[in-house]
């Protein structure tokens, strides 16, 4: 319990200050939110679903956490430059946790549609954002999300009513900056009403190379015939580590993509639950990560098909470099009454060297037996035929290896509907593996 009784500890000691400095719809859930994290405590490799991923480990050392929410003193429109050709979007900034109050081109957002700081609007709307908010973050089950709903204080609320569409793609940036080792504890609330449209775009940068650690909780609510698209790319350092969870509930006819990337990191860990609760539900739940050095990237996924007729699509793939480490726990549940359930999961890895590992554990579990449901999974190494034949043509060995390992992952970038980002991931994936950091043209935060 070494690791988890420095943060009982810190809440015990400091839970004036953190309510303080919060809201009352998020100082709720707290109380219930630390017991269950002394119940569970920190999972460990012991753990089956953290086999690979010793987070007990990651949580030891002593990070500084901001709970009196001093300015950080970084201004995200200095530093941030997010020059990609034609990426026409409203665009918003978090520091480390907090939200920060410039949002560009807000007045392209339609009316009623709220976005924002949790916190703020969590006081000015606490009836709607207390319905929504710690209902599908579940933390009997899970520590680090119970961990991040004792700690949290502040977040992004996005919030469209019915019958509203979000023309213009949604970006939120979100900047990791300290002089010192620090947790950050973000919580993102993304509320879309029935018959509703909204496409968000989460971009996380670290600012400065000192170590972070940062928790994340995401709560997805999609409404009857609404249509979702998150994307969430993640271009930190090696001395990043970051615990991930993002929760979905899918109401009739609803159709959500998601899409998350990992170009950079140190280790990370996201966990993905989504549940189809109602008939006619689609998900698209893509992934892609790009590891050298001793980088490390688990996905662990899980859809729960709760109701007939819906269908998800899965598809994750992985290039692994050096002594990098990938992890893919996939699970498709298909409850007693979902009959006619069509669900397909697919997860292709690629070891450039013998010396990179990879971990992949796809699972179905059926109750019902009028559907069709398929996985698959591999783990290989780079095709010797098509570099021998790409090489007989006069390509040099090393840029062949790079054409292949870019075709590999283009099935993924692919799927992305915002086509200005689908352009700048092809140069930023060429980059990558070029052995470059991925950098945003006239970004510092990048440099």
């Amino acid at each position: 319990m070494k690791a988890e009784k420095q943060y009982i500890d810190l809440y015990h000691q400091s839970e004036a200050l953190i309510h303080e400095h919060s809201s009352a719809v998020l100082n709720k859930p707290r109380a219930k939110a630390i017991s269950d994290f002394e119940d569970l405590g920190l999972p460990t490799k012991r753990d089956e679903s953290f086999k690979y991923t010793d987070a007990s480990k990651a949580f030891e050392p002593d990070f500084g956490v901001n709970l009196k929410r001093l300015n950080i003193p970084a201004n995200p429109e200095e530093v941030f430059q997010c020059d990609v050709p034609n990426l026409d979007t409203i665009q918003s900034f978090m520091v480390n946790d907090a939200f920060y109050p410039v949002i560009k081109k807000q007045s392209l957002l339609p009316e009623g549609v709220l976005f924002g700081s949790l916190r703020t609007l969590s006081e000015e709307y606490p009836e709607l954002v207390q319905k929504y908010y710690a209902q599908l973050a579940d933390t009997s089950k899970d520590a680090i999300c119970a961990l991040n709903t004792a700690l949290a204080q502040d977040g992004i609320l996005l919030y469209v009513p019915k019958n509203v569409v979000v023309d213009k793609p949604i970006q939120l940036i979100n900047l990791l900056r300290a002089d010192v080792s620090l947790m950050s504890n973000r919580r993102l609330l993304v509320i879309i009403e029935s018959n509703a449209q909204a496409k968000l775009l989460l971009c996380n940068h670290a600012m400065d190379s000192v170590a972070f650690l940062s928790t994340g909780v995401t709560e997805i609510f999609v409404g009857e015939n609404a249509h979702f698209d998150f994307y969430e790319m993640e271009e930190t350092h090696t001395d990043t580590t970051r615990f991930n969870n993002i929760y979905v509930k899918q109401e009739a006819n609803s159709n959500v993509l998601l899409n998350n990337m990992t170009l950079h990191n140190g280790l990370t860990r996201n966990t993905v639950e989504v549940v189809l609760s109602g008939e006619g539900a689609h998900i698209d739940c893509h992934g892609m990560a790009i590891t050298d050095k001793n980088q490390q990237v688990d996905n662990s996924t899980v859809i729960d098909h709760a109701v007939p007729h819906c269908t998800s699509n899965e598809l994750f793939k992985y290039v692994l470099d050096d002594h990098s480490v990938g992890v893919f726990t996939g699970l498709i549940l298909v409850r007693p009454d979902a009959q006619h359930t069509n669900s397909q999961q697919t997860n292709r890895n690629l070891c450039v060297t013998k010396d990179a590992r990879m971990y992949a554990r796809p699972q179905l579990e059926i109750y019902a037996d009028d559907v069709k449901c398929g996985h698959g999974a591999t783990v290989g190494q780079l095709d010797e035929t098509a570099l021998f034949y790409m090489r007989s043509r006069g390509i040099s060995e090393e840029e062949a290896r790079l054409l292949l390992m870019f075709a590999f992952v283009n099935e993924v970038i692919d799927t992305i509907s915002i086509e200005a980002l689908k352009e700048r991931l092809h140069i930023l994936v060429e980059k990558r593996f070029r052995g470059e950091l991925s950098k945003c043209t006239g970004c510092v935060a990048c440099k």
